[in-house]
């Protein structure tokens, strides 16, 4: 059995200076009562890891507005103004990563592996200050492994063990983000006592503790 926590419990302890994954792609699939516990608590000087920072008024994007965030890593930062904003300003150091890149950096971390060798980027800005690697006469860029203290992912159903299942694309970068981390905390939509195990998703080995969903639950 899990624990089943509040949001407001279960970010208690993330502090200064923490670094944290959060799941989603934009605003499907995301811990948004995770992230608003955050805010809330106002951690400062964050490393986030993401796929995007969303908009400046939800989930993710409210991190940045707020001042939070010292080192971002993701793929892309184009629909919220603010994330830009504090990139040129010097207030955040943003280091973008091709999307699939990201995800096989995490998954690296999450699988034990000491990284990965990637085709994308080589040649650009994204090679350089990295190592490269020859294999059959194709070149590679070397990209470390990539992990945080605690992952905020989002589940449609939830059980008891810790167990996630999803619904459509929901499931997106949390999957790998709940491999990747010393603590899991999991935000679901619904908690049930057992899920059949044809349907489950993240085991709940890799869950720490479970948060249920508050607000009025809308499927993307």
């Amino acid at each position: 059995m899990k624990r089943i926590v509040s949001a407001k419990e279960a970010i208690s302890e993330i502090k200064d200076g923490s670094s944290i994954m959060v799941g989603g792609f934009l605003s499907c699939g995301v811990p948004d009562e995770l992230i608003d516990a955050l805010v809330e608590q106002n951690t400062k000087n964050l490393t986030m890891i993401c796929n995007d920072t969303s908009y400046p008024n939800t989930d993710k994007g409210k991190l940045i507005v707020n001042h939070q965030v010292k080192k971002l890593v993701t793929t892309h930062i184009g629909t919220n103004p603010e994330t830009g904003k504090q990139m040129n300003s010097g207030e955040i150091d943003v280091e973008l990563n091709p999307m699939g890149t990201l995800v096989e950096r995490i998954r690296a971390k999450g699988a034990g592996l000491g990284g990965v060798l990637a085709p994308t980027g080589v040649g650009t800005i994204i090679e350089q200050g990295k190592k490269t690697m020859e294999v059959d006469g194709k070149k590679y860029i070397f990209e470390k492994p990539l992990g945080a203290d605690y992952a905020l992912i989002y589940g449609t159903k939830v059980d008891k063990y810790g167990n996630v299942s999803y619904y459509g694309t929901t499931r997106n970068v949390n999957t790998v983000m709940a491999t990747a981390a010393d603590k899991v905390i999991v935000q679901a939509d619904e908690i049930v006592d057992e899920i059949n195990p044809n349907e489950v998703v993240i085991p709940g080995i890799f869950v720490d503790c479970i948060v249920k969903k508050e607000k009025e639950v809308q499927n993307v």
